[in-house]
């Protein structure tokens, strides 16, 4: 109807008033609240006046009453008598109330400020040989897991987190992944890392060691080059504590290891994906046993002391280890020899370097282990065909990866490259006619169905998935989602035909790895989480950066999964020290084996390094031994892999890991790097 109004309800015109008056000022806020104390506290003091036996009777004496017990309630004084004096008691009360409340409000503030400025993370660290992480990626989770697992037993550890994050939030994350361990304490400070005074707060000149991780973004490896100069201007060029970074990209190496100064070791995380995602395609397992190489967990490259070496040679002292395996020498100079010839003598000086379960120095035993040479297989060269790979997608790693396969494949060997419709990727091309690889673009969808149903998945030796390159915004999770999808259909693929086809993917997020639908052949490459393992077992040992750059760099793929049949006879009994006196005398260094056990729904998971070189066992043609190969003995090169593989280290003082293959020989006769 026209002119009709909906009416207003006592109780909302009520509502709103008292609104409007609190939205007035502070005064109309605390004369309400004065009018509510009294509404309760009055008629709760005359109740109780009334109902007490003892009050006065008169009318007069119990009002008295009331306002003593309502006073005293409000702490307002209790003053009777003339008006006058009763309202100076008021005043004076409420002066004191004043004054109370305003001491509680200053130290309230106070305490509030502190807390919120600790809960910021800007109060200083006051500690010594503690471990400082600047940054945050997603290898942090990796870095702080490992350097705990570092740590000796009952050492207190003191692990400081730098980044421009909320500190709770980072405590928060690195606890809910990594859980609560005894003896540890994560200290989480914010601030730009590049910043001096933010860098100050986390105390790196006492500290132990620092670790910088890569950042992301497409700036990222300049953040990392300016956290680097912060840290040299803090500390100055050559002094402070061992600092490990890594920078995604080798074209920022050279100004990364400038920055970082001679302490610092620089590392290239892009590079050493690429070369972990061909290693694992190569060798299906791969990825897991470079895992349990660079953890803590298990077995790790150690570089010990052994005494009474000096005059033995190397094959006499790798056979008298008898649960470590002997990879090589650190001479007294610095110089790493790793494989080197089995009559190469130990001088006075030099450290064994061998893979082994802890980091003590390994004792020699009375004397060398037997070997049954009767055992041995005819020494002859590694028979690797020519390969045929596919590989899913393109980002920043996968140039590497063709450059790599450019440079190491045996002649014959084709990649088929299947990406999104558009242009040929960059990089497709080098490596000229004379390359041993052929590389063939197929344009479609990884991810969709169709696209691979289309492709003789029989004629590939192994599949290659890479992820997407990091968005801003986005979330870890979502960037392997292309990639899960992908290894479905692999996965559905082998289901359906019952065939076991070699899969390594490359995914972002750690947790991605759980969820990947893996066949019996199926690996999964953490992007960086190698990367990270390096960083960290360099803080621990820094002596390890010169045999790490021989490995990775000089050597590029220097470990290798060679057939049984390569070094014993199959079929018969024989101990572990037999094998690895048959990979010395090619050059090789033995450290471990995978035996095939077809009852085992993942077999290529199942190596066993260190064993012992009494262990006896019946070597069958589907074994595989893990060795260390000379810098010449990749199973795929044509020629020799220079340094300008992965993964970038800084050579060290004293000139180690900076030969190459243009050190001259030893009095054995091979090349000291």
């Amino acid at each position: 109807m026209e002119g009709r109004q909906e009416r207003t309800s006592l109780r909302h015109r009520t509502r709103y008033l008292f609104d409007r008056t609190l939205a007035r000022s502070t005064g109309a806020l605390l004369g309400w609240l004065a009018l509510s104390c009294l509404a309760v506290v009055v008629p709760v003091s005359a109740l109780l006046v009334w109902t007490d036996p003892g009050a006065p009777r008169s009318l007069s004496g119990r009002l008295t009453q009331v306002w003593r017990t309502s006073a005293e309630t409000l702490r307002l004084g209790a003053a009777t008598g003339a008006p006058l004096r009763m309202l100076l008691s008021v005043l004076l009360g409420l002066i004191a109330l004043l004054c109370v409340s305003t001491v509680v409000g200053v130290v309230t503030t106070g305490l509030g400020d502190r807390l919120a400025e600790l809960r910021r993370g800007r109060s200083r660290v006051v500690e010594r040989d503690h471990t400082v992480v600047l940054g945050w990626s997603d290898q942090v989770f990796t870095v702080v897991a490992e350097v705990i697992a570092a740590r000796p037993p009952g050492v207190r550890q003191v692990i400081t987190v730098l980044a421009d994050r909320d500190p709770a939030a980072m405590e928060r994350a690195l606890t809910a992944a990594l859980g609560v361990t005894a003896g540890v304490r994560l200290e989480c400070r914010t601030g730009v890392p590049a910043d001096l005074g933010a860098l100050a707060l986390v105390a790196p000149g006492a500290a132990r060691a620092v670790v910088v991780l890569p950042a992301e973004g497409t700036d990222g490896d300049l953040t990392v080059v300016r956290i680097l100069l912060a840290l040299r201007t803090l500390l100055g060029a050559d002094g402070g504590p061992r600092v490990v970074a890594a920078v995604h990209e080798g074209r920022h190496l050279p100004a990364a290891r400038l920055a970082a100064g001679a302490r610092g070791t620089v590392l290239e995380s892009d590079r050493t994906t690429a070369r972990l995602l061909l290693q694992s395609a190569r060798h299906p397992g791969m990825s897991s046993v470079l895992r349990d190489l660079f953890d803590f967990s298990g077995a790790e490259f150690h570089i010990t002391d052994v005494p009474r070496a000096a005059g033995l040679s190397f094959e006499e002292a790798a056979l008298r280890l008898e649960d470590s395996c002997a990879v090589g020498l650190l001479r007294a100079d610095g110089h790493p020899l790793l494989t080197p010839a089995p009559r190469t003598v130990l001088e006075a000086g030099d450290r064994l370097v061998t893979v082994a379960h802890d980091d003590r120095p390994a004792p020699l035993t009375a004397r060398r282990a037997p070997v049954d040479t009767a055992a041995m297989a005819p020494l002859r060269p590694p028979d690797e065909p020519p390969l045929r790979l596919l590989l899913l997608g393109w980002n920043r790693r996968a140039p590497l990866i063709v450059d790599t396969l450019h440079r190491t494949a045996r002649p014959g060997s084709v990649l088929d490259l299947l990406t999104g419709p558009g242009p040929l990727p960059a990089g497709l091309a080098h490596g000229g006619d004379l390359s041993p690889l052929r590389v063939v673009h197929r344009p479609g969808d990884p991810a969709a169905p169709e696209t691979l149903d289309g492709l003789d998945l029989l004629a590939y030796d192994s599949v290659i998935a890479l992820g997407a390159d990091p968005r801003e915004g986005t979330a870890p999770q979502r960037a392997d989602d292309q990639t899960l999808l992908a290894m479905l259909t692999l996965r559905s693929w082998e289901e359906e035909t019952s065939r076991v086809l070699p899969v390594v993917a490359e995914m972002r997020d750690h947790r991605s790895r759980a969820l990947a639908p893996l066949g019996p052949a199926g690996d999964v490459v953490v992007r960086g989480e190698l990367t990270a393992l390096l960083m960290t077992q360099i803080a621990h040992a820094p002596q390890l950066a010169a045999v790490f750059e021989e490995i990775f760099a000089v050597r590029g793929g220097a470990l290798a999964l060679r057939p049984a049949g390569h070094y014993v006879l199959t079929g018969r009994e024989t101990s572990f020290a037999t094998v690895v006196a048959a990979a010395l005398r090619g050059g090789e260094c033995a450290i471990g084996y995978r035996a095939h056990d077809p009852r085992t729904p993942r077999p290529y998971d199942t190596v066993r390094l260190c064993p012992g070189k009494s262990e006896r066992r019946v070597w069958s043609a589907q074994d595989e031994i893990l060795v260390l190969t000379p810098a010449r003995a990749d199973p795929a090169a044509t020629g020799p892999v220079r340094a300008a593989a992965l993964p970038g280290m800084r050579p060290q003082p004293g000139g180690a890991g900076g030969a190459g293959e243009d050190a001259p020989p030893d009095a054995s006769g091979r090349k000291s790097v």
